[in-house]
């Protein structure tokens, strides 16, 4: 909690606009336009609560109290209020389990700065790709947008900057992945550049671009990920605005393969091992997920079940399973066998818009993909069994990139803002 609100007969300060502003309980659980009338005229330190709570006020007037919950105490970590987001975490909420995910951090570029109490400030563009790796032994994420044209990085623990963001990214960035090179944590960043080069690799410790831009000769990057392949070597797969599709040793910076390409806009790639040989999923346009085997270049049988362009893809491992998991326009997400090629199941269904994020990684000892939407929501699904983990968590604005962070924090980029989610 700021300051102001942690000092000694708060409940006191607080009284004059009404007691009940100091209580979480009653801010989560009352009626929106009952809060909002206590507010009115509110200086101070309920004026800051009131800030607070205004910041997503079209959405709590719908919501239900357990929502509310989640969004006031991710709009109280905006503002930079990590106590106060964490006392209304743990309000009880009647009829409603208890809250399992908690806001660790969040930036709070996009909140008023008058109110703001340490808040971290970053993107001034949406964020569109998220990323984690480990720096000096420290746990970072790495974040990029299209619209700034910047790649800031993260103290996955604090939320502090680390170093200078990376910035000359001319035309933004689409789309990040992460690797280590000679031992150095690298961010690989595809970006809309065609003239300078639209592939950069850039070493994390020192924050400079290691040797030349991969592709200086194609359209403008799509989708990237990495991988390591049998020997050893740390690879980059990249989609490209012509539909092309390359693999790189990024030891090297060299191209060491063009695998069969679409005449179709490709939105997202994973990598992936099946049967102990490399491949990669991409999904695109129209519908379509494909498989390519990275050693042969050749793509395989086409993953059909959607009805709307694929812009989501993760790959993970299920009861020793290689499978694929595919998000769309159409609001649902798919699972599919990699070694069938058949979808498993009926489709993840809860989405209520178009899925534009999507992560897979462990939480709790279970495989899981996490999903976000232009629905502003992000849903976390156990892939053994298909079904949603816990309530969904709401954000106000939309989805564009989520990540699971190796110790199962949720990395989550809405609108302009990052925010870190741990497990209660």
């Amino acid at each position: 909690m700021s300051d102001d609100l942690n000092v000694d007969g708060v409940e006191a300060v607080l009284a004059g606009a009404d007691g009940r502003l100091a209580d979480p309980g009653f801010l989560v659980k009352a009626d929106p336009g009952q809060v909002l009338r206590l507010m009115d005229g509110a200086s101070g330190p309920p004026a800051r609560l009131a800030v607070v709570y205004r910041a997503s006020v079209h959405l709590h007037r719908d919501a239900t109290a357990g929502v509310r919950r989640q969004l006031l105490a991710l709009d109280a970590a905006r503002y930079g209020d990590r106590e106060l987001a964490a006392r209304i975490t743990a309000v009880s909420v009647k009829g409603e389990p208890a809250a399992q995910w908690g806001v660790e951090w969040a930036t709070g570029t996009a909140v008023e700065h008058r109110y703001r109490h340490v808040a971290l400030t970053g993107h001034t563009g949406d964020v569109e790709s998220v990323a984690t790796a480990v720096v000096g032994g420290r746990p970072v994420t790495v974040t990029g947008s299209r619209d700034d044209e910047t790649v800031r990085v993260w103290d996955l623990v604090t939320g502090q900057p680390v170093g200078e963001h990376l910035t000359g990214l001319a035309q933004g960035v689409r789309a990040l992945a992460m690797a280590v090179v000679d031992g150095r944590p690298v961010a690989v960043i595809a970006g809309n550049d065609e003239t300078e080069g639209a592939v950069r690799v850039w070493d994390l410790a020192n924050g400079q671009q290691i040797g030349e831009p991969l592709d200086s000769d194609h359209g403008w990057m799509t989708a990237v990920a990495t991988m390591v392949v049998g020997d050893g070597s740390p690879r980059a797969i990249t989609c490209d605005s012509d539909g092309r599709v390359g693999e790189w040793d990024l030891a090297t910076g060299s191209q060491v393969g063009e695998l069969d390409s679409l005449t179709l806009w490709v939105c997202a790639v994973a990598t992936v091992v099946v049967d102990g040989c490399s491949h990669a999923v991409a999904g695109g346009l129209g519908g379509l997920a494909w498989v390519w085997d990275l050693a042969t270049g050749k793509i395989g049988e086409s993953l059909i079940g959607h009805t709307g362009d694929v812009c989501a893809v993760g790959t993970a491992l299920v009861g020793g399973r290689a499978v694929a998991v595919t998000g769309s326009d159409d609001a649902t997400v798919r699972m599919w066998d990699l070694t069938t090629g058949q979808q498993i199941g009926e489709p993840l269904t809860g989405h209520t818009g178009m899925v534009l994020a999507m992560a897979t990684g462990v939480v709790e000892g279970r495989s899981v993909a996490v999903t976000g939407g232009a629905d502003r929501q992000v849903r976390v699904w156990d892939l053994a069994t298909g079904r949603p983990i816990g309530r969904d968590l709401v954000f106000p604005a939309p989805v564009n990139a989520v990540t699971v962070a190796p110790d199962g924090r949720l990395v989550v980029g809405f609108g302009h803002e990052v925010a870190v989610l741990a497990r209660c």
